[in-house]
């Protein structure tokens, strides 16, 4: 008998089978913990919309006050600190901040309670969708949101340039059908002050430190980029050219060139990136892909050359670097400035196209 079990005990257990073991308790885990993390949510934003509706709506704020005081002090004692003043008042927010419950039902797949306290703040509708969006599509930490939103990424997206009506538009395109504009992906200006560069630097310094900071780098691209090469060698009449960076985007499913350059963005770039999106869309699309798309990449932009350029038409999108965050006031002087210059385009180019 004895033997029997030290046979049995000493029988090892096949690493395969453990493995998957493992691999079904921590999926099971994963998908109870975000069950719970729905219901909660969706019993906060139904608390919430409850007393918004029923107590607040109408009533003096003095009366509402009130009863959140009393209903807290009840609720805490039933069911615990989560129903505290400071929580049920978030919870009203929530349900005032976001009142179709369709919208928030979708959301709460992907998104946490703290997800949506980080995004509750936010006044502009627009900003507050996109970033919902993104969140969601993207996975997002509440760390990594918090993140996206300090660092004004919505203003600094080319989206955010664009009329209320098209900027909706898209946002509804990205949530129903799951599919990303050039707009919702790049960005003006990009912040790269992971690199590290100090004082002076070439070309090639820039270009190592990307290659060194990849991950990060890949970050700040956007959604869905992959590393393809580097210095692609572009053969035409026996001639050689190499573009500095090519990347590829799955949500835009197309190639992206990215073009390193210092100082103030000159018109013959455009040839230069032309030549290359036209070389790509010849001998590296493949056949279920969109056309490549064309980055450049400069320490300052000529916006009247750009303008006139109508580089958007080649599929070419200009955008200054940073290399070290500027503070929030300044960058947002910044982004509030580009805004309005893109209004004012965009208003002039109106009677010009209706005409």
């Amino acid at each position: 008998m004895n033997g029997r079990r030290s046979s049995v005990a000493s029988s090892a257990v096949p690493s395969a089978l453990l493995s998957d073991i493992r691999t079904l308790i921590e999926a099971a885990r994963q998908r109870a913990a975000s069950t719970v993390n729905s219901e909660l949510t969706m019993l906060y934003w139904r608390i919430g919309q409850r007393i918004h509706t029923q107590v607040l709506e109408g009533r003096r704020a003095d009366y509402g006050e009130e009863v959140v005081l009393t209903l807290a002090a009840q609720l805490v004692k039933e069911y615990g600190s989560s129903f505290g003043v400071k929580n049920l008042r978030r919870m009203v927010q929530f349900a005032a901040t976001f009142p179709d419950e369709q919208i928030v039902v979708s959301l709460i797949r992907q998104l946490s309670w703290t997800h949506f306290i980080a995004l509750i703040p936010l006044k502009d509708p627009l900003q507050r969708d996109y970033y919902a969006q993104m969140a969601g599509a993207e996975r997002w930490s509440v760390r990594t949101l918090r993140e996206r939103i300090d660092s004004m990424l919505y203003e600094r997206t080319a989206l955010s340039k664009k009329p209320g009506e098209t900027i909706a538009k898209e946002l509804a395109t990205m949530r129903d059908a799951q599919r990303m504009s050039p707009a919702l992906v790049m960005r003006d200006p990009y912040i790269l002050d992971f690199l590290g560069l100090r004082d002076t630097w070439q070309e090639g310094d820039l270009e190592a430190a990307i290659i060194r900071e990849m991950e990060s780098f890949l970050l700040e691209l956007g959604a869905g980029f992959s590393f393809v090469a580097r210095q692609k060698r572009i053969q035409i009449d026996d001639e050689d050219f190499h573009l500095d960076l090519l990347f590829y985007n799955r949500k835009l499913r197309r190639l992206v060139a990215v073009e390193l350059k210092i100082g103030e963005f000159k018109a013959a770039y455009k040839g230069q990136m032309e030549l290359y999106l036209r070389w790509l869309d010849k001998h590296e699309r493949e056949p279920e892909e969109a056309s490549p798309l064309g980055i450049i990449l400069c320490t300052g932009k000529k916006r009247e050359q750009i303008e006139l350029l109508e580089l958007d038409k080649s599929g070419i999108h200009v955008a200054e670097y940073l290399t070290s965050l500027p503070p929030r006031a300044v960058l947002g002087e910044k982004l509030q400035q580009a805004t309005e210059r893109a209004r004012l385009q965009i208003e002039q180019r109106e009677p010009s196209e209706k005409s």
